[in-house]
């Protein structure tokens, strides 16, 4: 993992096209701005393990489905 310093207006840039910039910093909470093209998603990583796991369960489900079709 990198670790990097920044200040409040200060940003960091990853793979040329997405740009993330320190907006507020408030007690231990950091609010963070993050421009990136349309086609980069970018989620919080509670909401994307959610997703993660959704798309499993909807693929284990899936292949019951086409087991009991064929068996």
């Amino acid at each position: 993992m990198l670790a990097l310093s920044r200040k409040k207006g200060e940003s960091i840039v990853v793979n040329n096209n997405v740009e993330i910039t320190i907006l507020e910093v408030k007690g231990d909470q950091v609010k963070v701005g993050i421009t990136a093209p349309r086609e980069v998603s970018i989620y919080r990583k509670e909401v994307y393990l959610q997703i993660q796991e959704s798309n499993q369960e909807s693929a284990n489900i899936s292949a019951d489905a086409l087991k009991g079709l064929l068996g």
